[in-house]
């Protein structure tokens, strides 16, 4: 059985880690979810905080008077965001791969307002995002972002973090490569298809100038594209293990960089 005793420190302890996980909360896949109500989200954010108080590491926790304390929360606040952050980035890389597919098979300009990032996302991209995120349920993986957050409080305590900036910055321009990599795996079935489709079309428009093979070719292209969507759709779990083992390597990426 757990036993919570009220005093001033415990409770402004209890605030430093709430801080965290608040923050963590708030920009974490799944969790951060825009259309996840507020109240929900704080709920959890206190649930959490109460469950990790007594585990937590208090040593670190010294500070002199009010100034003191705010540092503390910032730094707080900022691990929080980071951490969030690391899995939360790795959600543009299908997004990105979207995009590609799009301008590929001539849907680029069919955009819609994708309400969970607050940007313009193209159809393949929006869709492809949804089924990821159903395969997280699936897999558990929102489970695993969770604990690994607070694991993160034993090799992070509080007040404990010292930000190598450098690190992180190495750490965002590492994610930049893999992003390109990735979502040029998960498009390389439709650009191969799609360049064929159009080297046939080139050679057909030097056999036959008479035919408009413009007209010809966007209609083929959309039809060709949506029919290897449709072929392909049993890699999705595949994809989704590339975009979860990129968002496992960000987080220990970005946990290093502050400690």
């Amino acid at each position: 059985m757990v036993e919570y005793t009220f005093s001033l420190d415990n409770f402004e302890i209890f605030l430093l880690i709430l801080v965290r996980v608040s923050c963590f909360v708030y920009i974490a896949p799944f969790y951060g979810m825009t259309n996840v109500p507020s109240r929900v989200k704080i709920g959890l954010s206190v649930f959490i905080s109460l469950l990790i108080f007594n585990f937590v590491d208090k040593n670190y926790i010294d500070y002199t008077g009010l100034f003191g304390y705010a540092v503390i929360v910032i730094k707080e606040g900022i691990t929080g965001l980071l951490i969030g952050l690391a899995a939360n980035i790795c959600n543009s890389i299908i997004l990105f791969a979207g995009n590609m597919i799009d301008m590929d098979i001539g849907l680029s300009m069919a955009t819609q307002f994708d309400p969970i990032n607050h940007t313009q996302a193209s159809i393949t991209g929006n869709l492809y995002s949804y089924f990821i995120l159903l395969l997280m349920l699936v897999a558990d993986m929102h489970h695993f972002i969770l604990n690994s957050f607070v694991d993160a409080f034993t090799v992070i305590p509080i007040n404990g973090q010292v930000f190598d900036w450098q690190h992180i910055a190495a750490s965002f321009v590492t994610y930049l490569g893999d992003m390109f990599v990735i979502a040029f795996r998960i498009m390389l079935p439709i650009f191969a298809c799609i360049m064929i489709l159009n080297c046939i079309l080139g050679i057909m428009a030097k056999v036959s100038p008479q035919m408009n093979m413009f007209a010809v070719g966007i209609q083929m292209k959309v039809l060709v594209g949506l029919l290897v969507l449709f072929v392909t759709i049993f890699l999705l779990p595949d994809i989704a293990n590339f975009i979860f083992k990129e968002m496992k390597k960000m987080m220990v990426l970005f946990v290093e960089g502050m400690y």
